[in-house]
């Protein structure tokens, strides 16, 4: 055997022996996850937000971070997602801030407040105005590191058995409304109740709602509450928001590389890009589907309704901000953003929309 033939087969043997380990190597970088949410297996909406972002860090890693999505309840129940990631159970959730409010006062800024910003002067807060450094500030001490995770857009008032044609028909009336939204109804004389989302329909036709409020048109069809409540109110006071959050495990977060930690955050901002625009499209295809082919009632809260909410709104957020200091500057940063924005959403998207004229 001469020189070159040894040293062919000894060069052969060592590119056999890198094939066969690089399998092994892929394996060992690579992650798998699992993220737990507050919402029904693919619910349109925020269901399909938690898939997305799921398939979009798979695709952008190379599948070097995979991720299965479970519904709630298949892991942990709707409301424990935060406690869930937090705790290591799971690495990654999906779900909404305002369920944390009872946690800390000030999460439901991050979801929505009666009154407050819109979808796109939330993102602005949130990107540009401060707001991403305060979210994080709020829940270092559960363990996550918070990202927007989608957007169900401007929501509606709720659906209801009976017409609402005073502040008086709201008296003692059971509804489904969460956040400080919720309160609002309250202190207007409601029981506003904590029902999960796949416990909505349920709850309505067994007769322990007598109301609920839950996204928009394009999420609402698809739990069926028209069946059992035809009266559909807007405009949605309670939520004019519908930013839904993705939760990392500070403790997975820091064990991510570099380039895997900016997959995770681009592929969360860009489902909170999407999502929006496809519950824009949702919204007004699911909006005719349920007045045209429901007969649903498509109604206005009366002003005498608006005008008591929104004073109860304004003493709401004033209790919250007083209940610690970081959920006091979390206020000021979102209350000052909101007059600052007011007078450019003014002479831009509400003159433009009177304008318009449909």
């Amino acid at each position: 055997m001469t020189n070159l033939t040894r040293r062919r087969l000894a060069g052969g043997a060592l590119g056999a022996a890198a094939v066969l380990a690089a399998p092994s190597v892929a394996r060992a970088q690579q992650k798998r996850w699992r993220m737990v949410t507050s919402w029904p297996k693919r619910l349109p909406g925020p269901g399909m937000s938690a898939e997305r972002v799921a398939e979009r860090i798979s695709a952008m890693s190379g599948g070097r971070l995979q991720i299965t999505v479970h519904a709630a309840g298949e892991v942990v129940p709707a409301f424990e997602v935060l406690d869930a990631v937090g705790g290591g159970v799971v690495e990654m959730g999906h779900t909404a801030a305002f369920y944390w409010q009872g946690k800390q006062p000030a999460a439901a800024f991050y979801t929505t407040v009666p009154f407050g910003l819109t979808p796109a002067e939330h993102v602005a807060w949130v990107e540009a105005g401060g707001g991403q450094a305060l979210w994080d500030e709020l829940y270092a001490p559960f363990g996550v590191k918070p990202f927007m995770g989608g957007n169900t857009g401007v929501c509606m008032g709720g659906w209801f058995r009976t017409p609402m044609k005073d502040v008086a028909d709201l008296k003692g009336l059971k509804i489904r409304s969460l956040g400080l939204g919720g309160e609002v109804y309250r202190r207007l004389g409601a029981t506003p109740q904590t029902t999960a989302p796949g416990e909505i329909l349920t709850s309505l036709q067994s007769g322990v709602l007598d109301g609920a409020e839950f996204v928009g048109p394009g999420t609402d069809i698809a739990l069926g509450l028209y069946r059992v409540a035809p009266h559909y109110y807007g405009p949605g006071f309670n939520k004019p928001n519908g930013t839904g959050e993705c939760l990392i495990s500070l403790a997975a977060w820091s064990g991510l590389d570099a380039d895997l930690k900016a997959i995770v955050a681009h592929a969360c901002a860009t489902e909170a890009t999407f999502a929006l625009s496809e519950m824009e499209r949702l919204n007004a295809e699911a909006l005719a589907a349920l007045v045209e082919r429901h007969k649903v009632k498509l109604e206005t809260f009366p002003d005498a309704i608006v005008v008591a909410a929104r004073g109860q709104a304004t003493d709401i957020l004033a209790e919250v901000a007083a209940r610690n200091p970081l959920a006091q500057k979390v206020h000021d940063s979102y209350t000052a953003f909101r007059d600052r924005v007011a007078g450019w959403s003014r002479v831009s998207i509400r003159a433009v929309l009177e304008a318009r004229g449909v």
